[in-house]
């Protein structure tokens, strides 16, 4: 009989001083915005980056709203919609935690059309540079959410499971540190490969779109769902799938756009 590891009970609030507090999740917010900060103001200069370090610091802020917006609102809508529709102080109540990866993305999608706007350029050139660091904070996240014993997998005997607290006492798929190594290590290492040489415009955010919706989709097999989603689409399919799918679909049709009208222009095939 195997012996698996049991994941003990660890304290979601690091320290705290007086009504403030900082949490694991929190923190793991913070260092993805640190490192995408640092990432991205190395490439200021490069063949890829069209703006200073200041309108690049400006986007930073948009963005990191629209994770946090979109995270929350999407994760209400998506994942606990009759919650909110029964007390809808619900999607105020942060420190209950909850956020979705999709809903943070189309908040980012947002940020993105308005940082276009304002420094008059192209929303696919502000996609293509801000999607290779996004697996910096899907790194991260997934981290935090392994630390804070949630999001766990589904039943396994593989002899890495693990016993999360309050997960049935079962062992289970660590389907965080998938996550964290597919969505956020992976990932990273193939789009800053992929963009090393000039890309058509909105090939590397497809990419990312590409990879990410794989990604998740793979995992999600691994992935225990929600309690109140477990019968979702019959289990044919869940939330998760549902909402990569679309990902991947637009992701391709974006790349064979994007190479096809560079091929077109120039005469010749790309790079």
């Amino acid at each position: 009989m195997n012996e698996y590891w049991i994941f003990p009970a660890i304290d979601p609030i690091i320290v705290s001083i007086g009504p403030i507090a900082l949490r694991w999740y929190g923190l793991m917010y913070l260092l993805g915005f640190v490192g995408a900060m640092y990432f991205a103001n190395r490439r200021v200069g490069q063949h890829d980056c069209y703006w200073n370090k200041e309108q690049i610091s400006d986007f930073l802020f948009y963005g990191f709203l629209g994770v946090v917006l979109g995270g929350r609102i999407g994760y209400v809508l998506f994942y606990q919609f009759e919650h909110f529709i029964s007390d809808p102080l619900y999607l105020f109540d942060i420190m209950s935690g909850g956020m979705s990866f999709h809903g943070g993305f189309l908040g980012v999608v947002a940020a993105m059309f308005w940082f276009a706007y304002k420094t008059n350029t192209k929303f696919l050139q502000v996609a293509d540079f801000i999607a290779p660091m996004i697996p910096i904070g899907l790194f991260f996240g997934r981290i935090g959410n392994f630390i804070n014993a949630e999001l766990w997998g589904r039943q396994a005997d593989v002899p890495w499971a693990i016993i999360f607290p309050n997960a049935g006492g079962i062992p289970r798929h660590p389907s965080q540190l998938y996550e964290c190594i597919l969505e956020g290590l992976v990932l990273f290492i193939i789009l800053n490969l992929y963009r090393q040489k000039p890309r058509p415009v909105g090939a590397v955010a497809a990419l990312f779109a590409i990879g990410y919706g794989s990604f998740r989709f793979i995992v999600e097999y691994f992935r225990e769902p929600d309690a109140h989603l477990q019968d979702f689409m019959n289990g044919y399919i869940t939330m998760g799938q549902l909402l990569s799918l679309p990902m991947v679909i637009v992701g391709l049709i974006v790349i064979v756009f994007a190479y096809t009208k560079n091929k077109s222009n120039s005469g010749v095939n790309p790079a």
